[in-house]
């Protein structure tokens, strides 16, 4: 490949190595007729190393003797060095919002993608429900009283706030803020109400992704294997999550999450996010 590149130069017209100096001698200083003689010169002798080796059959197929003095020629020619920096700046930071229905395992799926993907920071949702067994303040959510968290409402210091079930949830917009500036892609665990509100908020500056089951059967058994309800929550559990699917067009992407198949749902996520990093016209949040 480098001897066609390299045969392609020596015969096109677009870059000629010659010896002959551009300009007339008296129309430039003596110093830059002796550097373009100087330059003519390495050239020439390069060209007669190259046709003196054993092991290069075909002189001209390639005008310098090394890789580096054929880069140096180009540059001269072209009249600039080539650039080490990246052709194309880093991706931008993204939001990645992650919702669905009740009994689709969105907890499920970012404890997974927690665990296997790096340079992701999961925001930690505020809410004035009780905590259940298993969860950790800081960890699962930020646990607060009803006026703690209309204090922070009143503050200004949530992103979206909305009364889920009969309890408050919102996010905290400092660990977006600071965590986007370290470059972290910021990830936003929120129900359809809450992404609703976001969508408002951040329009098609963040990601959208929509869980759901792989049938309404399987996500009702769900629910009830959960038993966090009484008979009457899961019916409104049930009746809501049945009303909450028809919202998946206002999302960007949707993902099953089959019973069994965790990982191949969080690797569906992975490939969505590697997507949105490879686009070139990039998203830009600002919050």
């Amino acid at each position: 490949m480098f001897r066609k590149i390299s045969s392609s130069l020596s015969r096109s017209s677009i870059f000629p190595i010659s010896t002959r100096p551009i300009f007339k001698s008296g129309s430039y200083p003596q110093s830059l007729q002796q550097s373009s003689r100087l330059r003519s010169s390495s050239l020439r002798i390069a060209e007669t190393q190259m046709s003196d080796s054993p092991q290069n059959p075909n002189p001209a197929a390639i005008p310098s003797a090394t890789k580096p003095e054929l880069l140096r020629a180009l540059e001269f020619h072209l009249g600039s060095s080539f650039s080490v920096d990246p052709i194309t700046p880093p991706p931008n930071p993204l939001v990645i919002v992650i919702s669905g229905a009740s009994g689709v395992g969105k907890d499920a799926v970012i404890n997974k993608l927690r665990e296997v993907r790096e340079s992701l920071h999961f925001v930690v949702t505020a809410t004035s429900r009780p905590m259940r067994p298993g969860e950790l303040d800081g960890r699962d959510y930020f646990f607060v009283s009803r006026d703690e968290f209309l204090s922070m409402v009143e503050r200004d210091e949530l992103l979206e706030h909305a009364l889920v079930y009969g309890d408050y949830k919102g996010i905290p917009k400092k660990q977006i803020q600071e965590f986007m500036a370290k470059g972290y892609d910021i990830v936003l665990r929120v129900d359809i109400q809450g992404a609703q509100t976001l969508r408002k908020i951040l329009g098609n500056s963040a990601v959208f992704i929509f869980l759901v089951a792989e049938s309404e059967l399987a996500m009702v058994e769900r629910l009830i294997d959960r038993r966090t309800e009484s008979h009457e929550e899961l019916l409104v559990r049930v009746a809501t999550a049945r009303e909450e699917i028809r919202h998946v067009k206002n999302f960007d992407y949707v993902v099953v999450n089959a019973k069994g198949k965790l990982e191949d749902s969080v690797k569906r996520v992975e490939s969505i996010i590697d997507a949105e990093k490879s686009k070139v016209h990039q998203r830009i949040v600002r919050i």
